[in-house]
Order: structure tokens, then C-alpha cells, then sequence
């Protein structure tokens, strides 16, 4: 034994802890580590199984559903509609997502419909010139353990949905919720059946009805921020034919053009058969008033004068649908009783980060972890305060970073855009860097973002609970 109380065993990896800081220090020496330090690729079961009524049938409930199922769960789905399904186009699933939905045994549901792309580019408006670069693949997959991919949403919802099928877990379709009891951990259809669990939870979106229970009858809604997106896909068929256009589709990548107020997001999808585009624009009208006819006319106005490249994949565009950027409000509390929200009822954000989905995933393990942790049914509302602590400081976090990146890529020409711009030439040209406005690059948020371990952040919080560490 060392002076200072320290044992020093050369050779033995045991003796290594892992960091409760950022670090990927012990990477090399994941295989050696002592079993308690090491994640295991299996749910931990629950001690005390319990009813679980869960509110919504979209990604992050299904997740929610199937990690809670694994844990050992009783776990029963309430879905409004009557048809399962998503809207929308493309989504982009980090690896910090796509890790825990493999832990989740998703990997051969997801496989048949993604596409990894190789790098995100980002490019001057007015002439397309890369001026920020992140390599995705292979790196991001030997740096967080899981590929970065993006996939339609709605054969993301499929995977989830045929996974819960094969699970053998309960969906109502048409269960329209009118009212919840936490006290009791109730909830009240529109056709006035009630059922009653050990839990609610409610993913039921950003017009939750849970949330204003959970406030105690004041909602806070979502932030309008003055953004509004056009969605749109185009057929990649029409783009090979087109010389000035098809080079874009030689390898899959990510390509954001960005400029004052203004950025456009494209990506394959659909294993390569379509062309994801994503278009954020200044907009504060009132989404009733917009007229549909005119969207993909609107749409090309707002990007006149941009790239010619981009403005002719623009023109190839045939149909879009034109939704509002809104952020959630910060809330103070997440848990009443037998009642908890998550996903975007808790924590609706702007799609700056591509993490939306993913926080939604990453609180679904969450909850299983600190369920799991209980030996009594005494100990649910301990339980469910240390998921709401973790996952309020996570998610509040993930909001800040999504809204910071609606003021990085927005720079109006100018100084700050010029100095923006030279910041991230060294990741363009391939050199070392400490620092990036790409958050993507970035290595401190890199590792804060993707390498993010789920369980490990609810074991650390059950431990500092516990008075001496017992």
C-alpha cells in the first residue's frame, strides 16, 4: 500500500474507475474492466414488476414501451388513432439514440431502412463551399459505440412498432385520453372507461394533456421562436439525370447550407431512394393562415439568390409541408404522483441538434433504470424523482444546445460569420483542433452529446442518494 493510501496494481485493470466526468480516457480498456464498471448489453430487470399505462403510441412512447417491457414490466399502450403511423420526412438518429434503440434489440428492425451517412458538411449559401466538416462514419461509431444514421420517420416508427408486436405488448388504438389522476394513477378515456396502474407515464407529445395535470393545472406551452421548416423529398431518379445536381448523391452525407436567418439540411433516406430536404426560415404568422397550394412557391422564394446548385434540387421539389419551429418551456417538474411525462411533452426542443427523438429514447432507458432500482412499490415517487432530475438537466441542456445552434448557422455576412467561418477551417482541412462552432465537431460536446451513457447517469444519481453510499 502506497503512502497515500492508494493500491497500486500495475497490471490490473480493476482498479480503474470509470470517470464521473466526460472522458473517453479508458476506451482501450473497456474489455478489461472490473464487470461493475462495464454497461451490460441486457436491461436490468426489475425487482418489483409493476402496471404501467403508458400514453402514446410515436417513437418516443414505443421506446419508452419496449425498455420498460424488457426491465419486466407489465406495460400497456394508449394510442389516440386509430391507424398507427408517422408523418413527416427524414430524422436523424445519433449514435447516443441509435446505441440504446441496439440495446433495445432494434438493430435488424432498423437495418433494412437506414442510411449511414459518411460526413455532415456545412456549406456557404451563396456558393456551397464546405466550410465546416464532421466525419460520421466510421469515426463516430469507434468513438460512442454506435453509428449515426438517418432514416424516414415513419420506417423508424415501423421498426418500433414490429418490435412491440413481436414483444407481445398491448396497444389500444383509439384510446383517446380526457383526463388523468395521479393520486390513484388513473386515466380516463373519452368514451368514460377508466384503467388504473402503478404508473402513468405519458408521452403524449407537445399538446400533452398530462402536462397540465403534472403543473397542476397551468400549462406551459411551447415557445414559438419565429422559425417555421419546409419538408419535402425528391426523387433521386430525377436528380442522377441532372449533372449539376447528382454528385451530391455519390456518397451519403449530410449537407447544411447555412446563411443569414436562414439554412437548408439535406440527406438521402429510404436506404438511398429518396432526397430528404429540410428548409428554416424566419416565419411568425400564424400557421392557420398558411395556404398549402402556395408552399412550394413560398418555399423557393424564401432561397432565391442561395446556391444554384441548391435552388435547382430546390426547383426539383414538387410538394411540401411547412411546419413551426417551437421549443418547450423549461418546466419545474416532470412527476405528480403516479403520474410522469416525457418526450416532447417534457421537453419539446427545435430540430437544431437532431436530438428530439433521441432525448425521448434516452428517457425511456432512463425510467427503466430507475424503476428497476426500487424494492418496494414505497419507493416509486424516490424513483421517479431521481428520473426527473437526471433527465430535466439532460434535456434542459439539449434545448440550450439546439437553440445555440439557431444563432451559430444564422450569421447575417459579416464579422461574426467571417470568424465563425475560420473556426472551423482546420476540421475542413483535417487538422487538430480544440475547439469548433460545429457542435457536431466540437470535442467537448461531441463527447457530451453522443458519448452520453444513460444508465450510467441514473446509477450515479441513485448512488449520491444514498446517506454513506449504501
Amino acid at each position: 500500500m502506497d503512502s497515500n493510501g492508494l493500491s497500486h496494481k500495475a497490471h490490473d485493470a480493476t482498479a480503474l474507475r470509470v470517470p464521473t466526468y466526460p472522458s473517453n480516457c479508458l476506451e482501450f480498456a473497456k474489455i478489461f474492466l472490473a464487470p461493475e464498471t462495464q454497461v451490460s448489453d441486457q436491461a436490468e430487470k426489475a425487482k418489483v414488476p409493476l402496471n404501467i399505462l403508458l400514453v402514446g403510441a410515436g417513437l418516443g412512447g414505443l421506446a419508452t414501451a419496449i425498455a420498460l417491457s424488457q426491465s419486466g414490466h407489465k406495460v400497456t399502450v394508449y394510442e389516440q388513432t386509430s391507424v398507427l403511423g408517422e408523418v413527416g420526412a427524414g430524422i436523424q438518429v445519433p449514435s447516443n439514440s441509435t446505441r440504446i434503440l441496439f440495446k433495445l434489440g432494434l438493430k435488424p428492425y432498423l437495418e433494412p431502412y437506414v442510411t449511414e451517412p459518411e460526413n455532415i458538411a456545412f456549406r456557404r449559401w451563396q456558393t456551397g463551399k464546405v466550410i465546416g466538416n464532421t466525419s460520421l462514419a466510421p469515426d463516430f461509431t469507434e468513438k460512442f459505440g454506435a453509428p449515426y444514421y438517418v432514416i424516414h420517420r415513419a420506417h423508424l416508427h415501423s421498426a418500433l412498432c414490429q418490435k412491440v408486436q413481436d414483444m407481445g405488448i398491448e396497444i389500444k388504438l383509439g384510446a383517446r385520453i380526457e383526463n388523468y389522476n395521479p393520486s390513484v394513477g388513473s386515466i380516463t378515456l373519452a368514451d368514460g372507461t377508466t384503467y388504473t396502474g402503478d404508473l402513468v407515464v405519458a408521452a403524449d407529445g407537445i399538446n400533452s394533456v398530462a402536462r397540465k395535470i403534472v403543473l397542476g393545472g397551468e400549462d406551459l406551452a411551447a415557445r414559438k421562436l419565429g422559425f417555421a421548416a419546409y419538408r419535402a423529398t425528391v426523387d433521386v431518379e430525377r436528380m442522377k439525370s441532372d449533372a449539376e445536381v447528382s454528385w451530391i448523391l455519390k456518397k451519403p452525407a449530410l449537407n447544411i447550407w447555412i446563411g443569414d436567418s436562414r439554412h437548408v439540411m439535406t440527406y438521402t433516406i429510404g436506404a438511398g431512394k429518396a432526397f430528404n430536404m429540410v428548409l428554416s426560415h424566419p416565419d411568425a404568422t400564424d400557421p392557420s393562415t398558411w395556404d398549402p397550394l402556395k408552399a412550394v412557391d413560398n418555399m423557393k422564394a424564401e432561397f432565391e439568390g442561395w446556391d444554384p446548385v441548391l435552388t435547382k434540387m430546390i426547383g426539383m421539389v414538387d410538394k411540401s409541408l411547412k411546419w413551426p419551429l417551437v421549443s418547450g418551456s423549461v418546466l419545474d417538474k416532470w412527476v405528480s404522483e403516479k403520474l410522469v411525462i416525457l418526450g416532447d411533452a417534457a421537453h419539446a426542443m427545435l430540430p437544431y441538434m437532431s436530438q428530439g427523438a433521441a432525448m425521448a429514447v434516452e428517457d425511456g432507458l432512463a425510467l427503466s433504470r430507475s424503476l428497476a432500482k426500487i424494492n418496494s412499490k414505497e419507493q416509486l415517487a424516490e424513483s421517479l424523482s431521481i428520473f426527473e432530475s437526471v433527465r430535466m438537466e439532460r434535456a434542459g441542456q439539449m434545448q440550450e444546445a439546439s437553440l445555440l445552434n439557431s444563432h451559430l448557422w444564422h450569421f447575417a455576412d459579416g464579422p461574426l460569420q467571417e470568424a465563425r467561418d475560420a473556426a472551423m477551417i482546420p476540421e475542413v482541412e483535417g487538422i487538430p483542433f480544440s475547439y469548433s462552432p460545429n457542435q457536431w465537431s466540437d470535442p467537448a460536446t461531441q463527447m457530451w452529446c453522443y458519448g452520453y451513457d444513460t444508465e450510467r447517469a441514473i446509477d450515479e444519481a441513485w448512488e449520491k442518494s444514498r446517506p454513506n453510499g449504501v
